[in-house]
């Protein structure tokens, strides 16, 4: 017959060993817990340093791309400003060369012409030009207005520095030659200045018809 101590002896043992059991496990538990904590910082600090790659690569793509799009505005409006300035230039060019040539050509002188049964009437404009420097000449059946205007440029001083850009009114000299189908009065023309305009009344020469007997 198994008596008490033993018993006791018996269960004491048992404890101890499911004390020792349940401790052994236990370190397991925190062992397993502190190793799985381990790799999850772990991750989670992998995790970070490829955000953080990936968000540099990103910012690196995006100043890359805002540099090319800041090359791609300037170089567009460097061009834009050297069209312009090429354009002015040429503009510049083609003026000074027209005004060279309008002072080694003669003109015309613009010039209304109006006709009524006896009489011929001329209206020329003269603008900037003065009455001295107006000539008029007149022909059996002709008549001609000629005169000087001065360029622009020539109102500037040499100190100045003044150039010309455009150039589109008439200067150097100027002539216009009015030719009649019938022959005029040259003794009887009339001419009037006033305000840049040359009002010029021409009479029609009348020849009265003579009778021719016949013997």
């Amino acid at each position: 017959m198994v008596n008490s101590e033993t018993i006791e002896a018996e269960f004491s043992e048992t404890k101890e060993k499911i004390e020792e059991k349940r401790e052994e496990t236990k370190e397991k538990i925190d062992e397993k817990k502190e190793e799985t904590k381990e790799k999850i910082d772990e991750k989670k600090e992998e995790t970070k340093e490829k955000l953080n790659e990936q968000k540099e690569k990103f910012n690196e793509r995006r100043e890359k791309g805002k540099n090319i799009a800041d090359n791609v505005v300037n170089d567009l409006y460097k061009t834009i400003d050297e069209f312009k300035e090429n354009l002015k230039n040429m503009q510049k060019n083609a003026d000074q060369k027209y005004a060279e040539y309008k002072k080694s050509t003669v003109q015309t002188i613009d010039v209304d012409l109006v006709e009524t049964k006896d009489t011929y009437f001329i209206k020329a404009a003269v603008p900037g030009a003065k009455k001295e420097e107006i000539s008029i000449e007149a022909g059996d059946n002709d008549i001609t207005i000629e005169t000087t205007f001065k360029p622009f440029i020539e109102e500037f001083n040499e100190e100045d520095e003044a150039e010309v850009i455009i150039s589109a009114i008439k200067s150097g000299r100027c002539v216009k030659t009015v030719r009649f189908s019938n022959s005029i009065d040259i003794e009887q023309i009339t001419a009037k200045f006033t305000n840049g305009i040359i009002k010029i009344t021409i009479p029609k020469l009348i020849i009265p018809k003579h009778k021719v007997n016949v013997e």
